[in-house]
């Protein structure tokens, strides 16, 4: 799904954003996610988020979005300004503008070839220099609806215009992650959210070299011996970790955060996802499966892995079953690492009847996902209702992205199982996948979630909190293990603080410095209250 992303050598620097959060504590905003569902839950289609205590100051803000219901203007308004929690569903260079990608293009010499494909120079006949499309409107619209889904036509196929998207910029995106970055935390600052984690291929080209050299073997354990005898697979490891410092040192020049006018970009904390490419060979995916988890358990940028491309592709789908176990094996090798999958991004008439039966079912209990990516086959699933409250009980999380559902698949409204889910008190989150390509932002999928499917404004804060809640961000949380899924109850050392009222006690200070998660939830729940205020 997502191109080699390439970077140059730079010199070792910090890493890449919000490192210096607890310094406006008392400026931030956060709380948290859904909380533990009864063992066997009666599916319910009332929102969870009625189950809880609303404040006064909801229930204005409440009343305020129902007026907007006949003022579009102003309901965008709304949903800009809502707080958002995280995206944790974010692949890096499909999150950049599209307008961005061009001006990359432009700044490396690249040609537009006639299919509208960056290429390398020299243009020649067929070609042009993608420099044109700054003083060329009509040719830069040509691009834009290549590299994206604008304007595209109803009754074509999006799965494949959206999918070609990336080879088509691909060459834009070599060498230039940390702007890529700088683009995208700018863009995810200004929908006011708070955290980002984002996918990306680390060292992907040595990675490959490595599986080439080993070979497959069908033995796993014996397949890993051979991947870390003589120091192979940490000498790639290493190399992901040195370009992970030059990601964060063009980055961090990119958006000016070491000036006394730093971009919004760069106090926005940071994770890394390392994505593996399922449609590759068996000995491909196990050695980038290997790469991203070793890598996780040593730089602490890096914090899960995940498989992309397409699932409907025959090799994603001959090897699914085998993926899964091999993710399970590894998972007992490098136990810190954490685990979210792309799982159920299928539909009827897009695979087979029989393979929309079981790969939810297999990320969750055989790779042992923490999260799930779309799952949007879950009604198609084998026993499909008890896999929904496994889902609940285990707290595993669904990241759900409308608008690339709709391209994609064609699955929007009553079609989707956003309901489904919420119904059996499994955690949603929302996300954006791919909104440079989707040509949506955030916001978006809020508002998209709230007229769909009829959401309050205690609802969607509830989901922003969850964003933030089933983070793969460092350290505890802000609210209580035992919270019931929809009541957020601090954890009893910051009880006595109000987020927007008043600064963190000391020991609720000294408790957020040392839990990036909590300060992150922490900073929405001061942006909620200011919000709330607001719409007095």
């Amino acid at each position: 799904m997502i191109p080699t992303l390439r970077t140059t050598r730079r010199p070792k620097s910090l890493l890449p954003a919000g490192l210096a959060a607890l310094a406006t504590l008392s400026l931030l905003p956060a709380l948290p996610a859904a909380a533990a569902p009864a063992e066997d839950p009666a599916p319910r289609p009332a929102a969870q988020a009625a189950h809880r205590p609303v404040t006064p100051a909801e229930r204005r803000t409440s009343a305020y979005l129902d007026s907007l219901r006949n003022r579009p203007e102003r309901q965008k308004e709304f949903f800009a300004a809502l707080p958002k929690g995280g995206d944790l569903h974010n692949h890096l260079s499909g999150a950049v503008t599209t307008e961005y990608l061009i001006e990359l293009a432009a700044e490396q010499g690249l040609c537009i070839d006639a299919t509208m494909k960056a290429v390398a120079p020299p243009c020649g006949p067929g070609k042009r220099p993608a420099s044109d499309a700054r003083t060329d409107a009509a040719f830069r619209q040509q691009i834009v609806r290549a590299w994206s889904m604008q304007d595209f036509p109803p009754g074509e196929s999006g799965h494949d215009h959206f999918f070609d998207t990336f080879d088509k910029f691909g060459m834009a995106t070599w060498y230039t992650r940390g702007k890529m970055l700088a683009n995208v935390a700018d863009t995810v600052v200004k929908n006011n959210q708070f955290y980002l984690e984002t996918l990306v291929t680390p060292a992907s080209e040595s990675a490959n070299a490595l599986a080439a050299q080993v070979g497959y073997d069908p033995d796993l354990a014996a397949l890993h011996r051979k991947l870390v005898a003589d120091g192979k697979l940490d000498r790639v490891v290493e190399e992901a970790i040195q370009e992970a410092d030059d990601t964060d040192a063009q980055f961090r020049e990119a958006s000016h955060c070491d000036t006394p006018r730093p971009a919004p970009g760069c106090r926005l904390p940071v994770k890394w996802i390392s994505q593996v490419s399922r449609g590759s060979t068996p000995a491909r995916v196990f050695t980038q499966m290997a790469v991203g988890m070793r890598l996780a358990e040593r730089d602490p940028r890096f914090v899960a892995v995940n498989l992309v491309q397409p699932e409907d592709w025959q090799s994603s789908l001959d090897n699914y079953s085998l993926q899964m176990r091999m993710l399970k094996y590894l998972r007992g090798q490098y136990p810190d690492s954490h685990l979210t999958l792309h799982a159920g991004e299928l539909a009827p008439g897009l695979v087979k009847p029989e393979d929309l039966t079981f790969h939810i079912r297999e990320a969750v209990l055989v790779a042992g996902a923490e999260r799930i990516g779309h799952g949007v086959d879950l009604v198609h699933e084998d026993n499909w209702r008890q896999l929904a409250r496994t889902m609940a009980r285990r707290d595993i999380a669904v990241e759900v992205p409308f608008s690339s559902n709709k391209q994609i698949l064609g699955i929007a409204g009553d079609d989707h199982p956003f309901n489904a889910y919420r119904s059996y008190g499994v955690p949603v989150v929302l996300a954006t996948d791919d909104p440079g390509v989707s040509r949506i932002d955030i916001s978006h999928e809020y508002r998209y979630a709230s007229r769909t499917y009829d959401l309050g404004y205690t609802e969607l804060k509830d989901l922003a909190r969850a964003s933030l809640e089933y983070a793969f961000n460092d350290g505890r949380s802000l609210w209580t293990a035992d919270r019931a899924r929809s009541d957020y109850r601090p954890v009893p050392v910051c009880q006595g603080s109000r987020p927007g009222d008043n600064r963190p006690s000391p020991r609720c200070a000294h408790y957020l410095a040392e839990n990036p998660k909590a300060a992150a939830e922490w900073r929405q729940e001061v942006a909620f209250a200011a919000f709330e205020r607001n719409h007095r």
